[in-house]
């Protein structure tokens, strides 16, 4: 997939804890030069002080150019911030979804509850697996409803992290091209 070349002015959303060096966000940041929204505190995050980072960094670009690639709890932040802001941007990547009113959520994260089920007024493609742990299959088909996004279901693959066998990961990249094509 390395002869992939991308039109728009794509930004890495990491989740709760930020994504390692093997992680395929950090993986494609470094392969396509992509910017990572740097959050302040990435292990108690609180969603106020996310979405204005997200908000903040993006300001200077044009919005109809804006790929946001989310992982885990940024897909839920995304959401928060089309709410508040309302912004158009060319579609997002919202990969692995964690439920955060589930008794599996982690503790430490303030403001992330209850689930934003706002429509998103962009193109967003929703991917889950079938066992992760941080969301129920049907709580992520609910979400991507919710969000207005295209749903896909890439079988059992756990959270779609290092942790269950992800580094590259270029089937991802496919779905990020298909955005990028919009």
């Amino acid at each position: 997939m390395t002869s992939i070349s991308f039109q728009s002015k794509i930004f890495i959303v990491p989740g709760l804890g930020n994504s390692g060096e093997q992680h395929w966000q950090t993986l494609w940041e470094n392969q396509f030069t992509f910017t990572r929204i740097q959050q302040r505190e990435w292990d108690k995050p609180d969603q106020n002080e996310w979405i204005e980072t997200i908000d903040k960094t993006l300001k200077s670009f044009p919005l109809d150019e804006i790929i946001l690639i989310g992982h885990s709890l940024a897909c839920t932040t995304i959401a928060f911030w089309s709410e508040k802001y309302g912004r158009k941007i060319k579609g997002a990547l919202l990969v692995a979804p964690s439920d955060t009113e589930a008794e599996s959520y982690p503790p430490g994260t303030t403001g992330f509850k209850p689930m934003c089920l706002h429509n998103l007024p962009f193109p967003s493609i929703t991917i889950t697996s079938s066992d992760d742990y941080y969301v129920s299959l049907a709580r992520a088909t609910f979400f991507a409803n919710a969000w207005g996004s295209e749903f896909i279901n890439v079988g059992i693959a756990g959270h779609i992290n290092v942790g269950s066998g992800f580094g590259p990961w270029d089937e991802g990249l496919k779905f990020l091209e298909k955005l990028d094509k919009r």
